[in-house]
């Protein structure tokens, strides 16, 4: 079945006693988005027929569902777009079937993405906010590889306050990617700089 393609012109807090803020300096924080992003066109693509509301600016979609906005995709069986009076969007996406729906977005400045996978993401530009709840697993990837990994039943990334949240206690009765309702952070240690003058070090001879 041919995909279908919807193009627009873009724009596009959990209980305190169940969050860790995650003020990590030099890791998982300050990463901002692409900036670039919010200057590019929005794009929906999928396998199964759509609808468009224009007086609700309301788009949906279903079946194998790709929304990209420069860097910014994401993928999932089901997604809804709205389009709020101040021009901002919001995208909810759903996975099914086991498959869960995922996100990806490049940092800004660096060579570096942040990509989660949860039962549920939700996307809001106007705060440049994406709420991963269900199973949840975000990771930054330096270099294509993976640096740092949070796992909890729902995960809060702000890029515009700078901070990740995470809440390890299960959300609306699914479990949590540990199956215990505990919240795991991996961090990779930060890379040593060259201790000055090591440069201009002469080889042994």
């Amino acid at each position: 079945m041919a995909r279908m393609v919807c193009k627009f012109c873009a724009a596009m807090k959990p209980h305190p006693a169940l969050v860790v803020a995650l003020m990590l300096a030099g890791a998982l924080s300050a990463a901002h988005a692409e900036k670039a992003d919010r200057s590019k066109p929005l794009t929906i693509e999928a396998d199964q027929p759509g609808t468009l509301d224009l007086v609700k600016q309301v788009v949906v979609f279903n079946g194998n569902v790709v929304v990209a906005q420069g860097t910014m995709a994401i993928r999932a069986e089901r997604v809804e777009v709205r389009e709020r009076a101040d021009g901002h969007r919001s995208a909810t996406a759903l996975g099914s079937g086991g498959k869960p729906a995922s996100f990806k977005q490049k940092r800004d400045g660096v060579d570096e993405f942040i990509e989660g996978v949860a039962d549920r993401i939700e996307y809001d530009s106007r705060g440049d906010v994406v709420r991963f709840a269900g199973n949840a697993q975000v990771r930054r990837l330096r270099g294509g590889a993976a640096a740092d990994e949070i796992t909890g039943a729902l995960i809060t990334y702000d890029s515009g306050n700078e901070t990740f949240s995470v809440q390890g206690a299960p959300v609306a009765g699914a479990a949590s990617a540990s199956g215990n309702g505990r919240i795991r952070v991996t961090l990779s240690p930060r890379a040593e700089k060259p201790e000055a003058g090591a440069s201009g070090a002469s080889a042994p001879r």
